[in-house]
């Protein structure tokens, strides 16, 4: 499927900051409450994450990390999901984290 230029730029991908990570297990499948700093204009916000095979909720914070921040709020359980945090499966289905290779300012929107 071809998208046009204008579909890609609809899509908000900023750079946030793990401030918060803990374990969530009330999910159907194993994940990590996160809360992640965007810096001033969007703030901080909520999502949850299947990345419990990698990660270790201690070892996110402060981590940098993509996520789409203008998806509708999702609620999982009795928990409300704000943003998307972006990753890749790896050879075994496990989500590996996007994140940049450079610390870079939090807030910036990926082009």
């Amino acid at each position: 499927m071809t998208i046009g230029y204008n579909d890609f730029e609809a899509v908000d991908v900023r750079v946030g900051r793990i401030v918060q990570a803990e374990p969530f297990p009330e999910a159907r499948k194993p994940a990590i409450k996160l809360r992640v700093d965007f810096g001033g204009e969007i703030g901080e916000k909520k999502s949850s994450a299947q990345i419990t095979e990698h990660y270790r909720p201690e070892d996110l914070i402060g981590k940098q990390v993509l996520a789409v921040v203008n998806f509708p709020p999702r609620q999982i359980g009795k928990f409300m999901s704000e943003v998307l945090v972006l990753g890749i499966p790896d050879e075994t289905g496990e989500v590996v984290l996007l994140t940049p290779d450079k610390d870079v300012p939090i807030g910036g929107r990926m082009f």
